[in-house]
């Protein structure tokens, strides 16, 4: 497995990793959770070293089984986790304020999530969304309070905009900024990608494959189970994966071309756009696994990105990728 360096940091991670909280949360019911340790160990094995989870994915839940899953390979991986989320210890989540990053309350979260992670420092704590009730001078001062503590290594932001990654990065270095980006959302690449490179800052798209849409095996007669998120994404009505089809199927007889599959030419893609992106391709499947891996190895000429820009360009993506109460969390 190759490796990448988020941006100035020094961190090293494998150039894929690992979105682990769909094993438990967010697209239908949490899976067998023997069944996802082994996942997760046989991603090490394929030379996966960096491993992404959050408290909010259960709530908790993820965390333990990454915690249980990584404790024999600690010193092997990367792992990453998040704060931001305003959940009391017993789990319960508050929807008023949906948010929480006061500093006493990030300390709290990273005590808690180094216990559910059996570790005694985390490698990457990320603010899971920017809390607008708190300055984020205050956010990163926290954090380096933690760093100085050794129970942090490395700071990182999710969804943030242009002006709050200056302000944090102003108190202390941002490692790695983690944001959708993928074939079917560009918008990282107006503003936020030019200030990253200015800045040192790595890059960690997740849903580099659009929430599984991209890898040509959801249409608009998919069914999702009742608790999966993707019922409430505009984006993923029928209405709007009937139109978005022809992008999938574009980037499929592209793949075909290539000898590749959709997935491994969407995060190829990814791939290829700076070299301190490290994108987090979720899954359940060991096959799906070692296809994402696969992507790792196929090179992009010049002529076919000119192709893949060509394709793009004939389709507009339709629908929103968050509902109008999730929009509201997200680039402040």
């Amino acid at each position: 497995m190759k490796k990448r360096k988020l941006g100035n940091s020094g961190l090293e991670v494998s150039a894929i990793g690992l979105g682990c909280m769909g094993m438990s949360f967010g697209f239908g019911p949490a899976k067998d959770k023997q069944e996802m340790i082994s996942l997760i160990r046989s991603a090490v094995e394929r030379g996966v070293t960096f491993f992404d989870t959050a408290e909010v994915y259960g709530p908790f839940i993820n965390e333990e089984l990454v915690g249980e899953a990584l404790a024999p390979l600690r010193e092997q991986v990367v792992i990453a986790t998040k704060f931001g989320f305003n959940i009391d210890p017993d789990g319960t989540q508050h929807q008023q304020p949906p948010l929480n990053s006061r500093p006493d309350h990030i300390k709290e979260v990273a005590e808690a999530s180094l216990m559910r992670l059996k570790t005694d420092y985390i490698d990457l704590f990320y603010q899971h969304r920017v809390d607008p009730e708190v300055p984020i001078e205050d956010v990163a001062g926290a954090v380096k309070d933690l760093i100085d503590e050794g129970k942090i290594r490395h700071f990182g932001l999710s969804e943030a905009g242009v002006e709050v990654i200056r302000r944090a990065h102003a108190v202390q270095p941002v490692t790695a900024l983690q944001s959708e980006y993928s074939l079917w959302w560009r918008e990282p690449e107006a503003e936020i990608l030019p200030l990253l490179e200015d800045l040192g800052i790595g890059f960690v798209p997740f849903s580099p494959l659009g929430k599984g849409f991209l890898t040509g095996k959801i249409d608009e007669n998919t069914k999702f189970d009742s608790t999966d998120f993707r019922n409430t994404v505009p984006r993923f009505s029928p209405e709007a994966r009937r139109a978005n089809q022809a992008l999938v199927d574009l980037i499929g007889e592209f793949a075909g071309q290539k000898k590749a599959t959709p997935a491994q030419i969407a995060l190829a893609w990814v791939l290829a756009q700076r070299p301190w992106i490290a994108p987090i391709p979720g899954t359940t499947k060991l096959h799906r696994l070692e296809e994402n891996l696969g992507a790792v190895d196929i090179e992009l000429t010049a002529d076919e990105f000119r192709k893949i820009e060509n394709i793009t360009s004939r389709v507009e993506v339709k629908g929103a990728r968050y509902s109008e109460g999730s929009q509201k969390l997200v680039n402040r």
